[in-house]
């Protein structure tokens, strides 16, 4: 069935009911939509419109809408919404999914919610709530099947039966007397052996875990590089304290993509928290900024030497942009290839002597060419503005040449090193192929060439 068109039609077939406030009728119409296309619909439309919606729905389709919308919209609803009301639908959330709306939820409305829930259901949600948002306790789900070592197929079946899980399981965990992670029984085999079969006899005790503190990012990369549906959760006691299920990890992926992309573009996800575009901009102009200052930097280095010769300076305003752009291009490659390597965690990418030696002969290759075309063209053009100035116009070329390969080597190893440098201490890498990095590229690239051209030929 193709839904990709669905909340456009959906949407179609409710405004007219959201302008005459028809209640009764929107309830009916929403009854059997999908929580992520009324989500989108919600994003769409102003706070009366979704105080309609909400009203229309019930706590649990409610509940999935409101862990569903994004982060912007959610904000809203937190103001639109009493706590009651979130707590009514929280409630009806897996309590993973009801950590992360509320830790996204005004300190003082999440406390409200969650005083209004159980006393059972609040410490559940409180234990995810105190794991970073991007750890693996942060994102697992508490809920799982779990038996002790001393089990039965038969005692297995019927814990997997009394159990309270509303969503798809695949294994069943096996713990000590300390609720220590031992290994875990695959579903087909307690429904292929005979119920008197010990646990111990199926038991896959070489059973692929993850930390609760480990990052998304490797949870994210352990799920790739082995092909799992769910990975069990441990405590630093080794005890089993949750799960991560793949859904799970396809979301945390694509969190992590956008993260890398709004950091390659020199702004924060934070952007998208709210709407308002006094913080949008405030976000980026913290990045712009620093940009600014690197480009008066280049624009002082250019003032500097213009009292040198005319052609010299001339020269230089018209090839620096040229080298700018190189040098920034070639760097900004290295970079976007070495933060995708460090992003999925392969080998070859954390190595840096292997990933240095393959760069550096790249980089090698790529700036002689570039500096060999960057000269014939500086020289060509020269000679067609000065054709007397010959003596000049070799000497600007071959400035051409060796500032052109000097700034792409120097961009090139800024790109290898500062997402290796930044990682190590604790900083995305993907910022090493921001505007800040870019920025320094041109001022660095600017004053090699001209550096080189008065020393040629000034």
């Amino acid at each position: 069935m193709v839904v990709e068109n669905q909340p456009k039609i959906l949407l179609n077939e409710i405004e007219p009911l959201l302008e005459a406030q028809h209640r009764a009728v929107l309830s009916h119409a929403l009854a059997d939509q999908r929580p992520s296309d009324i989500a989108e619909i919600v994003e769409l439309v102003d706070n009366e419109k979704r105080r309609l919606i909400f009203d229309a729905l019930d706590a649990e389709t409610a509940g999935e809408v409101l862990e569903k919308v994004d982060e912007a919209t959610r904000s809203e609803l937190g103001d639109l919404l009493s706590p009651r009301e979130i707590g009514a639908m929280v409630a009806e959330l897996d309590h993973d999914d009801a950590a992360d709306v509320l830790a996204e939820l005004p300190d003082d409305v999440s406390e409200e919610v969650l005083q209004a829930l159980g006393p059972d259901e609040s410490a559940k949600i409180r234990r995810l709530m105190s794991y970073s948002e991007d750890s693996a306790g942060g994102i697992m789900d508490p809920l799982l099947i779990k038996v002790p070592l001393t089990a039965t197929v038969a005692e297995a079946v019927e814990k997997m039966r009394a159990a309270e899980i509303d969503q798809d399981f695949y294994c069943v965990y096996v713990v000590d007397e300390q609720d220590r992670l031992v290994g875990d029984v695959r579903l087909r085999l307690l429904l292929t052996q005979p119920k008197e079969t010990p646990i111990v006899d199926l038991m896959d005790r070489d059973v692929i875990y993850v930390h609760a503190s480990d990052d998304q990012e490797t949870v994210r990369n352990v799920f790739s590089k082995n092909d799992l549906i769910v990975v069990p959760v441990v405590d630093p006691q080794h005890r089993l304290i949750g799960r991560i299920t793949a859904d799970r990890i396809i979301e945390v992926a694509e969190e992590e993509a956008a993260e890398d992309l709004y950091s390659m573009a020199g702004t924060d996800p934070e952007e998208l928290d709210s709407f308002s575009v006094i913080n949008a901009a405030r976000i980026r102009m913290t990045w712009l900024l620093p940009c600014l200052c690197g480009t008066a930097v280049t624009a002082m280095v250019m003032i500097f030497f213009k009292h040198y010769n005319q052609l010299v300076f001339l020269a230089a305003a018209a090839f620096a942009p040229m080298i700018q752009a190189m040098s920034g291009n070639a760097g900004l490659q290295t970079s976007a290839i070495v933060v995708s390597g460090l992003a999925t965690g392969r080998l070859a990418a954390l190595r840096f002597a292997q990933v240095c030696t393959r760069e550096v002969r790249i980089a090698l290759l790529v700036a002689l060419c570039c500096g060999i075309l960057g000269g014939v063209a500086c020289g060509m053009l020269l000679v067609a503005r000065a054709p007397d100035a010959s003596t000049n116009v070799l000497r600007l070329a071959s400035a051409m040449v060796i500032a052109m390969f000097s700034a792409i080597m120097v961009s090139t190893t800024l790109g290898l090193l500062l997402p290796f440098l930044f990682r190590r201490i604790g900083i995305d890498p993907a910022i090493s192929s921001g505007p800040l990095v870019t920025t320094a590229n041109d001022s660095i690239s600017v004053t090699i060439y001209m550096l080189l051209a008065i020393a040629l030929a000034g």
